[in-house]
């Protein structure tokens, strides 16, 4: 990779090429969770600018810039009232709009207020995540993405940070080998018990657990697609040890999902859906929204889960780069790959962390398990660049409230090797049908699993120059 990709793609802070493009989408700013109190107002950095986000007694929500416009006083800590938020230093009052309601030190009758500004951004909330649209002009819709159309109960939210850029965050997830490697057990959990976390429950239509695959299977075969919304990713593992003869294929399907996002599956019946948001060029935080196909989520048990790994009110990891994520040389050499516990989340910290604060991609040698990662810098430079031009990046910006999920929808399961297409449409189909919510969506079933019919897989000449490798 040329050195100058390598920047477009990173950087994001106001008036980059970066920025610019990802802009162009709703943002996650905040957790629904996070404004739950007698005081809702939380400070967020989007994209490099520090904004403040609040809820007024009416239930609006204001997204503004964090600093007063008078002499910089922190609106953070500002007084909630009257509409919108106070600044404590001289009491000028600002609505969810940016605009300037009183100046009360001024002489009566004073001008001023009709002349003072803050950026203001739209913010709305969807099942448990509060997003902000930074960019030019009206906001588009989000799109018809399952984790936006299920009924509040059948989803969870919750978040992460990341001391990296942003693209290293999202990579991982859309590498799907490392999983045999980075999350690999020595033993099985009991699956009875796997509620919540990945990989830790059996696949669909099979008794075998998750792990066990992961550790046994560790060269898939990678299949992958361009899309609308941005590409479908294939891992095909053929169950062919301990007794069985092949005719078994673990079919694993995930997809990456613009700007920032990837939908993959938790368990059998429940997806997660992931954004990678920057804070700004060197950190950043993941938002991830679970959704349910066959029950409502327990979100006590799903928060309580995540709750010991992290701090409040920040989010950030208890394990990180101060504390070496508390690697335990004993446990890497008899149970975990990492050495670092059971949670995955961390071990993808780790990798990604260990990346450095931007990783210099100029210094990789890529393989054909980076098949994913190489089409999406690919379409991301691309989409970067339409932006440039003054075009539409296109990508999931064309959907309206009323459309039927399309997709992506994602998969974990066993079916005949060599038929995974058909498995993956056929299982789709049941799980939705079954679906206490999604059973109607008949569009979505019509199209195909991924709603995008005839999606073409990625050939080799093209990523890798001829088949070369």
């Amino acid at each position: 990779m040329r050195a100058e990709d390598n920047v477009k793609m990173t950087r994001t802070g106001p008036d980059t090429p970066g920025g610019n493009w990802m802009r162009r989408y709703w943002q996650p700013v905040a957790l629904t969770e996070e404004l739950d109190g007698p005081r809702p107002v939380v400070t967020t950095t989007v994209l490099g600018e520090d904004l403040v986000l609040f809820r007024n007694p009416d239930g609006s929500l204001g997204l503004i810039e964090r600093r007063c416009p008078h002499r910089g006083a922190d609106l953070a800590l500002g007084r909630l009232e009257d509409g919108g938020l106070r600044c404590y230093f001289h009491g000028w009052l600002f609505d969810r709009g940016g605009g300037c309601l009183e100046t009360p030190a001024e002489p009566d009758g004073s001008t001023l207020p009709s002349k003072v500004r803050l950026r203001a951004y739209p913010a709305r909330e969807c099942n448990g995540i509060v997003w902000g649209y930074l960019g030019p002009g009206e906001p588009p819709t989000l799109p018809s993405l399952d984790c936006f159309l299920a009924p509040e109960e059948y989803t969870f939210a919750f978040k992460g940070y990341l001391d990296c850029n942003w693209l290293q965050a999202l990579e991982v997830g859309i590498d799907p080998v490392h999983a045999s490697y980075l999350h690999r057990f020595e033993e099985d959990d009991d699956p009875e018990e796997s509620y919540g976390k990945q990989f830790r429950g059996v696949s669909l239509g099979t008794e075998l657990p998750m792990t066990k695959i992961l550790r046994e299977y560790g060269r898939p075969e990678i299949l992958n697609a361009r899309t609308d919304y941005g590409q479908r990713i294939v891992a095909l593992r053929r169950i062919d040890g301990e007794g069985y003869d092949g005719s078994l294929t673990h079919v694993r399907i995930t997809h990456q999902v613009f700007p920032h996002g990837i939908t993959i599956p938790l368990s059998s019946t429940m997806a997660i859906t992931q954004w990678h948001v920057p804070v700004n060029d060197y950190s950043c935080y993941w938002y991830a929204m679970f959704t349910s196909l066959d029950q409502p989520v327990d979100r006590a048990k799903m928060r309580e889960q995540r709750l010991d790994g992290i701090t409040l009110p920040d989010y950030k990891p208890v394990r990180n780069r101060a504390n070496n994520y508390l690697f335990d040389p004993e446990e890497q050499r008899t149970s975990t790959y990492t050495g670092l516990g059971a949670d995955i989340n961390v071990h993808d910290q780790m990798a990604v962390e260990g990346q450095g604060y931007i990783h210099d991609r100029t210094r990789e040698r890529l393989c054909r398990s980076d098949r994913a990662i190489i089409t999406y810098r690919r379409m991301l430079l691309a989409a970067i660049d339409a932006v440039a031009d003054g075009r539409s990046p296109e990508l999931l910006l064309s959907d309206t409230a009323d459309v039927e999920s399309r997709g992506p929808i994602p998969l974990d399961g066993i079916g005949p090797t060599g038929e995974w297409e058909a498995y993956w449409a056929e299982s789709i189909d049941a799980l939705r049908v079954a679906s206490p919510w999604a059973q109607d969506s008949e569009a979505a079933r019509a199209t195909g699993p991924a709603g995008v019919p005839g999606s073409v897989p990625e050939p080799d000449d093209e990523l890798f120059g001829g088949g070369s490798g």
